[in-house]
């Protein structure tokens, strides 16, 4: 009697992302996977203890194939700019993931490379070294929140997109003046949440990167890399 097929780690999480391309995280289990790989969940427990495990060795995987080829260049704004734009559109191919990856830390490669980039990218920018640890961890949350954000508008199937907009027109042109006369004054110059959302997510980003700016002392020239020494612009991927 032939035994059930042994599947590797990576055929697991293979077939985990693509049934969370279908379905969401939420509604996603260790059994529904079983099924899909005709095996029973125990087997699968053997590589992972539990479907957070899981849905985290999946995101990070997204990570790790944001991180593929990147090479940093350019000054340390531009860095973390191309480095966050790089991880959103990773992400924007698995929405169903981008809230898992801001909900459950993740401790893989691919997390581990992001998070090296960037605060190499921070040293180089000449902060103290007290101060980048604080400042990574602001932009993370910035970053993390605006693709989860996304991944939301990403799910949405083109009928609901296309009631958003009609209810969006409904609220905002239908809006009493005298009840709501800031609304009605900008009415047709105000756009629902699904438009321009890369251009706002760069302006969110690069305003918090002003803000980490406008912090460094004029006394230090950018690239220094703080009591420690020299500028560390060496980046091991």
């Amino acid at each position: 009697m032939t035994g059930r097929r042994r599947w590797s780690t990576e055929e697991i999480l293979d077939a985990a992302a693509e049934l969370l391309r279908t379905g969401d995280a939420d509604s996603f289990s260790v059994r529904k996977l079983a099924a899909v790989l005709g095996t029973d969940s125990s087997s699968l427990y053997r590589h992972f203890r539990s479907k957070t495990e899981l849905l985290r060795a999946v995101a990070d995987r997204i990570l790790l194939a944001a991180m593929d080829g990147y090479r940093p260049e350019g000054d340390w704004k531009q860095r973390i700019t191309a480095l966050a734009m790089r991880v959103r559109e990773a992400f924007a191919q698995h929405p169903q993931l981008a809230a898992t990856w801001g909900r459950r830390a993740s401790s893989g490669t691919g997390s581990r490379l992001v998070m090296e980039e960037m605060l190499q990218a921070l040293r180089a920018s000449g902060l103290p070294d007290a101060e980048i640890p604080a400042r990574y961890h602001r932009i993370a949350v910035l970053i993390a929140a605006l693709i989860a954000s996304e991944a939301g508008v990403g799910t949405v199937t083109p009928e609901e997109r296309e009631q958003g907009r009609e209810l969006f027109r409904v609220a905002v042109l239908g809006a009493d003046p005298e009840r709501f006369p800031a609304l009605a004054h900008f009415a047709r110059d105000v756009r629902p949440l699904t438009a321009d959302r890369r251009a706002a997510f760069e302006e969110l980003l690069a305003a918090q990167l002003a803000h980490i700016e406008a912090a460094i002392s004029p006394s230090r020239p950018t690239g220094t890399g703080g009591v420690d020494g020299p500028p560390r612009t060496d980046t091991h991927l």
